[in-house]
């Protein structure tokens, strides 16, 4: 593919119209005129979602330019977002403001489904300045709908059900009139899994979105989700099935609460609080008598934060905000490995806060808009930290220029700071750092962004204690990402829509503080593992009528390295195949009823996204929906 050659013949083509995207928030942390953004920004809808039979928001971000997802097979392993050529931590995931991301930034989204949302709004590129801790290489919000101007409730049930022994089943209310909306759901999957033994899974999720608007200056919201998850799985860190009754639970709820006022003069106020709690079980008895070893740990997490913000509107276009962010975060937890040789518990309890200042401005000027912010964060165990971004939009006629710089970090987890016991933990480690700049020309369905970015002082883990304090985890790493993302989305005719989402991505390690070893991380010379260097995903809906819906899509991810742990110790580093997954869903709708079935990886290509771990195959669900109003 000569894609410099491709870039330009779509640019070629002629528009007799640019199309203006919707207000988003996430890039600003206020309502915003997409066209006036200068970070790449991209915007899923809820409804579309569901009509493409996606569960969950990992399936939802698989065709993001930029974003790349990695699963260990079955329903409910552990699923990892790389934005950017960025760690699997360094995007920060909300939840109507609140982040669903443990402290350090880690996050599994196996059990994060798209049960009753309006919207995901993913902006790619450093967002720290608005978002702190986490938001290195981009942040992904998820909406819950609040049912506002929907008339008379509407009730819905439906059920799925398909092979690996899936089944699915919700209930849900929604409704509300221009003063006060309200939306509830009620949803539970369930599967047998891939492997024949100790491979159930059960994801149950309430959800629950409340808006009034008392008058056109006040409005307030209240969203709860409360998940309870179960996976059992019988494989080992090499993806061999030996086990017979290992599993992991997670259960907790998210709240979050946001007020408005409207003061006069453009100017308003706004306050928002929110918490994440977890409850993490993990339990692996002997699998026979004769087994010698045992082991379970119980966690508790909590993430909550407050924030105040004030935000200004005067006439003539320009936007400015500003606000004060409060965050806690803790952990407590014990765990015990027993054996005949011996008992050995363990346990944690640390806690640790941060105050961020913020502030941006967007300020049009003629056919441009320019973007300044910074943000200084006071944080209790590692001082105080800055962050900036800047940008720059210009508006031709038929096309628009776009250019930003920023720069963002990550905290330590508390394992790498507080571990005490076989792992020792650094007290002393310094955020993760980046700095990063794109640019970027969209110019009617095209979009072109290139991005470059830089990341400094990577927290580095070593077998061997190191330095005076004898600790396993230090600051040294260093490496760089920089690639394209190119999207058209454009109307074939009326009733058919193409989309094409491709991402080229070069990544290199500059530095390392175990260079000699080839099974680490990062190795000097070598690219950042599970980091494909192209990504293609093509996606055409068709509508017949106003009944039926078919989406056909895939998804192409080329080669990249990763560690394969069967392999013996200095020969573990390899490269892997590319692999292809092809999607197919189609929903029928007669009356309020609507039949629906979806087929992914429709043609069972058996290639492992993780080296040892059994991909899905062929999955097919079919199921039925009806809605009452």
């Amino acid at each position: 593919m000569n894609l410099p050659l491709l870039v330009l013949a779509l640019l070629q083509q002629p528009q007799d119209t640019v199309v203006l995207k919707p207000v988003v928030v996430t890039a600003t942390r206020a309502p915003v005129a997409a066209d006036l953004i200068a970070s790449a920004v991209t915007v899923l809808r809820g409804a579309d979602l569901v009509a493409q039979g996606i569960r969950t928001v990992a399936q939802a971000l698989e065709t993001v330019p930029g974003a790349h997802i990695v699963e260990t097979g079955s329903f409910g392993g552990q699923t990892s977002l790389f934005m950017r050529g960025g760690e699997s931590d360094y995007t920060k995931v909300l939840l109507d403001g609140v982040p669903l991301n443990q402290a350090g930034g880690a996050i599994d989204l196996a059990h994060l489904t798209t049960d009753n949302i309006d919207r995901i709004e993913i902006v790619r590129g450093p967002v720290s300045v608005l978002y702190g801790t986490d938001a290195v290489t981009g942040v992904v919000q998820i909406f819950t709908r609040t049912g506002g101007g929907q008339g008379p409730a509407r009730v819905g049930a439906e059920f799925h059900g398909g092979t690996y022994g899936s089944t699915q089943g919700a209930v849900d209310i929604a409704g509300g009139t221009r003063t006060i909306g309200y939306s509830a759901r009620v949803s539970r999957f369930g599967s047998d899994g891939l492997y024949p033994y100790n491979n159930r899974y059960r994801n149950s999720v309430v959800s629950a979105g409340l808006r009034v608007a008392p008058d056109a200056r006040t409005d307030a919201s209240l969203t709860f989700r409360y998940g309870d998850d179960l996976y059992h799985f019988p494989t080992d860190g090499t993806g061999a099935p030996v086990d017979s009754n290992q599993r992991a639970a997670e259960r907790g709820p998210v709240l979050s609460l946001n007020l408005g006022r409207v003061l006069g003069h453009g100017l308003e106020a706004r306050f928002s609080t929110g918490l994440k709690e977890s409850r993490l079980f993990y339990n692996d008895e002997p699998d026979s008598p004769g087994e010698d070893g045992a082991f379970w740990s119980r966690d508790y997490l909590r993430r909550s934060t407050t924030t105040g913000m004030m935000s200004w509107r005067p006439r003539g276009g320009i936007s400015v905000i500003s606000g004060i962010e409060y965050e806690d975060q803790r952990q407590r937890g014990t765990s015990e490995f027993s054996a005949s040789f011996g008992t050995f518990p363990d346990s944690i309890r640390v806690q640790r806060h941060n105050t961020g200042y913020f502030t941006q401005a967007i300020i049009p000027a003629g056919r441009a808009a320019v973007t300044l912010g910074s943000r200084l964060d006071a944080n209790s165990q590692f001082g105080t930290h800055a962050t900036y971004r800047g940008g720059v939009v210009y508006r031709l006629d038929q096309a628009r220029l776009r250019a930003s710089v920023g720069t963002g970090y990550k905290e330590p987890t508390f394992f790498e700071n507080f571990a005490r016991g076989f792992v020792l933990g650094n007290a002393d480690l310094k955020p993760e750092r980046s700095l990063s700049w794109e640019v970027g020309v969209e110019r009617g369905p095209v979009a072109v962004t290139y991005f470059n970015q830089r990341f400094r002082d990577l927290i580095e883990y070593s077998s061997t204690p190191v330095g005076p304090d004898s600790v396993n985890y230090f600051n040294v790493g260093a490496a760089i990402a920089d690639g394209v993302e190119l999207s058209l989305d454009q109307s074939v005719t009326t009733r058919v829509a193409l989309s094409v989402k491709y991402t080229y991505l070069h990544t290199r390690v500059q530095q390392s503080g175990s260079a000699s070893d080839p099974d680490g991380l990062f190795v000097p010379g070598k690219s950042l593992i599970r980091r494909p260097v192209h990504t293609i995903a093509p996606e055409l809906v068709a509508t017949m009528g106003t009944q039926t819906r078919v989406t056909l899509g895939a998804r192409w991810v080329g080669k990249r390295d990763d560690l394969d742990f069967s392999r013996p110790v200095g020969q573990r580093r390899v490269s892997r195949d590319s692999y292809t997954r092809v999607n197919l869903a189609a929903e029928y709708t007669l009356h309020g009823v609507v039949l629906s079935g979806s087929a992914e990886n429709l043609f069972n290509d058996q290639a492992q996204e993780t080296p040892g771990f059994r991909p899905r195959g062929r999955t097919l669900l079919f199921g039925v929906r009806v809605t009452l109003n």
